[in-house]
């Protein structure tokens, strides 16, 4: 008996150390991932150095060191900048939680980390301008928004259009003047809740309507410079006047806006077409705080007076922004929970890099190669700005054309076609914005999804065209 006691005693032991066991078993299964990572980046690191050790030997020794530092750090800067550009082409890292703003902010650093910009070099880098200038429009959209100013446009439309088409033209309307003169991505994540709750109600399909907002306010965001990101960058280092850039780009705002609405309501007839009118709805009342409403687009309304007027943007931004913080009806977490960390994040990381290939990479040389490809003519900086907004998402896409834009017969005109090309650019997939991005994970968290192709049959020709017309008129 007491050796059958003994017995089962061993293998009760036995089996609670297997069960203490298993949690080790379970992290050493989590780490054979990370292991497996650190070996593969110590195998290219190390083929790496080996492969510049048989170069040394192979060139001459030791008297070539000298110059494979130089091409060796030519290659670092190159690598830091692809893989940069890389990550944030495909949002992510994949494998890791690596976000655009985190690859930015990591190439940076790896910039300054590996001696080719200094600390102080780094910091002069930083366009504060353009950082100002977004997170002060940033802060004047947060307000608008938390004092119910959206809902009552929102309202507003609802109770006077009675035809699809009106509705259509009336969203396009809306988010196209709204985006000209706020920050688009912002609009987008305002209205599309709005507009479903609007067509859903009208029990109408709401993917057209949907597909207004995103092109309706990249397009529209073309006319200003505080239509979106990228334009505030070419804003900050053309230092052309607000409404200089105004009167040059509202004509293609104002003919885009048209093209969206005719391209969808071809592309839908069965929706816009007709003569079915609207089914009469009574409109939600919306919340609202009408003194901080009355306050919001007050200094919204002057700040616009003082861009037309010529004072610097990024100063009548960041000071319309900091008023508006000045209140007792809305906490300022409130606020700093409506910014964009991220973007602002990702913004100072990739000035940064840039200069970074800007000092390594971009030699006299190699600027004058560029310049052969005859970057002053409008057709052809457009179709190269297009392209490489559409490879790398649109604010990459401008910091990277900055070197050789400076250098223009004309520059102030080429970042009008910059400004133009990466912009409409946006519309030419789903994934050509982040606006589109934000529609599309907005409607999909409502039930709606927006398809790749159902957006690139009215994505595609609108590009094209809205580019065509732009070219034309610049």
């Amino acid at each position: 008996m007491n050796e059958r006691n003994n017995f089962m005693a061993t293998i009760g032991a036995n089996a609670n150390e297997r069960l203490i066991a298993m949690p080790d078993l379970q992290k050493s299964n989590r780490r054979t991932p990370l292991l497996r990572r650190g070996v593969t980046v110590a195998i290219v690191v190390g083929t790496i150095l080996v492969g510049l050790a048989i170069y040394v030997i192979h060139n001459g020794g030791l008297p070539k060191i000298q110059a494979l530092r130089s091409d060796a750090m030519t290659a670092v800067v190159i690598a830091i900048f692809a893989a940069t550009y890389l990550v944030i082409a495909i949002g992510k890292l994949p494998g890791f939680h690596l976000d655009r703003a985190g690859a930015a902010l990591l190439g940076a650093s790896l910039m300054v980390g590996t001696g080719v910009l200094s600390l102080d070099q780094a910091y002069r880098a930083i366009d504060f301008d353009t950082i100002a200038l977004l997170l002060g429009m940033m802060i004047v959209v947060a307000n608008l928004r938390l004092s119910g100013f959206f809902r009552l446009v929102n309202n507003w439309v609802v109770t006077r259009a009675r035809h699809p088409f009106v509705l259509l033209a009336a969203i396009i309307l809306v988010a196209g003047s709204l985006s000209a003169f706020l920050v688009n991505d912002t609009i987008c994540l305002v209205m599309t809740p709005l507009v479903l709750q609007i067509v859903v109600r009208l029990e109408r399909n709401p993917v057209p309507y949907l597909l207004a907002v995103a092109m309706a306010s990249n397009v529209g965001s073309t006319a200003t410079i505080t239509g979106n990101p990228q334009n505030m960058i070419i804003g900050s280092v053309s230092h052309i006047p607000y409404g200089a850039f105004a009167a040059s780009l509202w004509p293609v705002a104002a003919a885009g806006l048209g093209l969206v609405t005719a391209l969808i309501a071809l592309i839908y007839p069965g929706e816009f077409l007709t003569r079915e009118r609207l089914p009469t709805i009574t409109a939600i009342p919306a919340r609202h705080h009408t003194p901080l409403v009355v306050k919001s687009v007050l200094i919204m309304g002057t700040m616009m007076v003082l861009f037309f007027a010529g004072q610097p943007v990024a100063k009548v931004a960041i000071v319309g922004g900091a008023l508006l913080l000045f209140t007792r009806r809305v906490r300022a977490d409130k606020v700093y929970r409506e910014i964009d960390w991220p973007l602002l994040a990702m913004f100072v990381g990739l000035f940064v890099v840039v200069a970074g290939v800007e000092t390594a990479v971009l030699t006299p040389d190699v600027i004058a190669a560029v310049g052969r490809l005859h970057l002053g003519s409008v057709p052809i900086l457009s179709i190269a700005t297009a392209g490489l907004s559409n490879l790398v998402s649109n604010v990459p896409a401008v910091l990277v054309l900055k070197p050789f834009v400076a250098d223009l017969s004309d520059p102030s005109r080429a970042w009008l076609v910059v400004a133009m090309a990466s912009t409409l650019a946006g519309n030419f997939t789903l994934v050509g914005s982040v606006a589109n991005l934000i529609v599309a994970q907005r409607a999909r968290a409502h039930g709606v999804v927006i398809g790749f192709w159902e957006y690139f049959k009215v994505g595609a020709p609108l590009t094209v065209l809205t580019i065509l017309f732009g070219i034309w008129w610049l």
